[in-house]
């Protein structure tokens, strides 16, 4: 399983947005939580899930404004479920608290940590430093560059882009060479398999 753990950086200045993003993240993965998006302790919210595309998704979504440090925990949950995150126990929420407080000191703000063998633990540092360049590089995105990086995501060929934006073919390839989303798509699959290969080792390798 994935623990994804979002801390708020900056709360006491800026209030709370765990309700926002709960609430952004409810939506767009709910099918894919095991449990529902929670907010924990504070300003702290938490999420459950199997899936390796949606674990990272929800890193990539949670990083792209630099307001949270996001740690994600691999590894098991005690059964049987409880109703809300919040309840649960296990090694992945164990991975998932050091991860978030690793990723309080780490550039990106994020960090991965995978319960079990010494192996699985330099493993996880291995996936942890790739998804932090896709982080990084996000980070540097340009608003002009997101524009078109979300209309491309949203299945909008160039052109149609073009015409949404109401500037030329040629400007919107700029836009989005330079917000490098060749880079990132071509990224994520490799990441979402890594990922789950972490995954399934940590499932492999659980005590019984």
């Amino acid at each position: 399983m994935f623990v994804i753990t979002a801390d708020q950086v900056a709360s006491r200045r800026e209030g709370d947005r765990a309700g926002a993003l709960i609430e952004e993240l409810a939506e767009r993965y709910a099918d894919e939580l095991v449990l529902p998006a929670d907010q924990t302790a504070g300003d702290e919210i938490q999420l459950v899930t199997r899936s390796a595309p949606t674990a990272l998704a929800i890193v990539l979504d949670a990083t792209r404004f630099g307001r949270w440090s996001v740690g994600v925990g691999v590894g098991d949950i005690r059964m049987p479920l409880p109703d809300a995150a919040r309840k649960a126990t296990g090694s992945a929420f164990i991975a998932a608290r050091e991860a978030v407080g690793a990723a309080k000191r780490a550039d990106g703000r994020f960090a991965l940590r995978a319960a079990g063998s010494a192996e699985l633990a330099s493993r996880a540092a291995d996936v942890e430093a790739l998804v932090r360049l896709v982080v990084l590089l996000r980070e540097r995105r340009t608003d002009h560059g997101w524009e078109v990086v979300e209309l491309m995501r949203a299945g909008h060929q160039q052109k149609e882009a073009a015409a949404v934006l109401d500037v030329s073919a040629a400007a919107v390839s700029a836009r989005l060479k330079a917000a490098m989303w060749r880079a990132e798509e071509d990224a994520r699959p490799a990441l979402e398999r890594l990922l789950a290969e972490l995954e399934a080792e940590s499932e492999r390798t659980a005590p019984e």
